[in-house]
């Protein structure tokens, strides 16, 4: 039951992150390279503080790691491989490919 538990609590954080475009984005510009605070804040026009925000909700569940560069904070992609999200959507994706399956299956059987 723990395990259920911290798994549910996980994947919770993870959807939680990935639901807001403004982190998404974040992600899809970390992606190609590393970026400091200030770098990521002006396309959205956000403040620094705004901006740290969001990177804090990214980095509690290892989509994105910060340090300290000189006066600045850097951050770059984080660990996290998304393990649970992907297992996760794959399963619901069986499940109704299964439906949809037998749901195609009767539409052919009443023609």
């Amino acid at each position: 039951m723990h395990q259920s538990v911290h798994y549910s609590q996980t994947l919770d954080r993870t959807f939680f992150a990935l639901s807001d475009p403004t982190r998404r984005s974040i992600l899809e510009r970390l992606a190609r390279g590393p970026a400091t605070i200030g770098e990521l804040a002006e396309p959205f026009g956000l403040t620094l503080n705004g901006l740290k925000k969001h990177v804090g909700i990214l980095e509690t569940v290892d989509l994105v790691i910060t340090e300290k560069v000189g006066r600045a904070r850097e951050c770059r992609l984080g660990p996290a491989q998304l393990e649970d999200a992907t297992s996760w959507i794959d399963g619901y994706r069986r499940v109704w490919e299964r439906r949809l399956d037998r749901f195609g299956a009767y539409v052919e059987e009443r023609r």
